[in-house]
């Protein structure tokens, strides 16, 4: 969909070609992005964790414990690292407000005149950007806009995102971490569930970074391979240790 227009006048010809015109554009990047680091941590962490603990002989009961209570603080873990750092950036984009604000009523002819220069940045002559640059300044809200997000490269953040952000990855946490815990529910020795669950956890971590590869513009099979390697090697060197550890 073309970029919303409301509360903007236009010409009526380049609104209806606006309105005719259909725009396909990926944009729930960041909800994809806190699915990815809570789905790629829940599989790879708790797998790793239950590869460890049944190199190390325990019970299928005690790695589905341990693996539980794992999941459990990473999940809380990392949803509050998640609020944590939606917070900041919310906090830093209120701070930089404030200051740009100040700027403009304080030195508004050399908030102008760095107007001038960032459109002269992309190729427009003092003639061209002299009338934008007078605009912005008889609409104070729009050039704040302006500053803030081509001067500072900063976007206004939702004020749901730190909740969103922290809900998102934890629930992913746990969605991922079950999955390498799945067997040890079914298979009472702990031997023959690991490798259950090393089959099901590399089959859900090459089904996830394919996807992952494809939402995110990159080669979904090598991402798939990539996803699925980090995995096994951290489960391989998690059962290697315990094994070196507690033969």
């Amino acid at each position: 969909m073309a970029t919303s227009t409301q509360g903007v006048d236009l010409d009526p010809e380049k609104q209806t070609l606006l309105n005719q015109h259909k725009e396909k554009h990926f944009t729930a990047g960041e909800i994809v992005r806190d699915i990815i680091i809570g789905v790629s941590d829940g599989l790879t962490v708790p797998f790793a964790l239950a590869a460890g603990l049944s190199g190390a002989n325990a019970t299928s009961s005690i790695v589905l414990t341990a693996g539980i209570a794992e999941v459990a603080a990473g999940a809380i873990s990392m949803g509050l690292g998640g609020y944590l750092a939606a917070k900041s950036e919310a906090d830093h984009y209120a701070r930089e407000l404030t200051r740009e604000q100040e700027e403009i009523k304080s030195v508004p002819d050399t908030e102008a005149a760095e107007v001038a220069e960032i459109l002269a940045h992309y190729g427009i002559e003092p003639h061209e950007y002299g009338p934008v640059v007078s605009a912005l300044r008889k609409k104070p809200q729009a050039w704040l806009d302006f500053m803030m997000k081509f001067e500072l490269g900063l976007e206004k953040p939702d004020p749901r995102r730190a909740l969103q952000s922290a809900l998102t990855i934890a629930i992913a946490y746990i969605l991922g971490g079950f999955v390498p815990l799945i067997p040890y529910m079914f298979i009472p020795s702990a031997q023959d569930a690991v490798i259950a669950s090393v089959i099901l956890t590399l089959a859900a971590l090459l089904i996830f970074g394919f996807g992952k590869g494809y939402f995110t513009g990159n080669k979904p099979f090598r991402s798939a391979f990539q996803t699925a390697l980090i995995g096994a090697i951290a489960s391989a060197a998690a059962f290697g240790m315990a094994k070196a550890v507690h033969p």
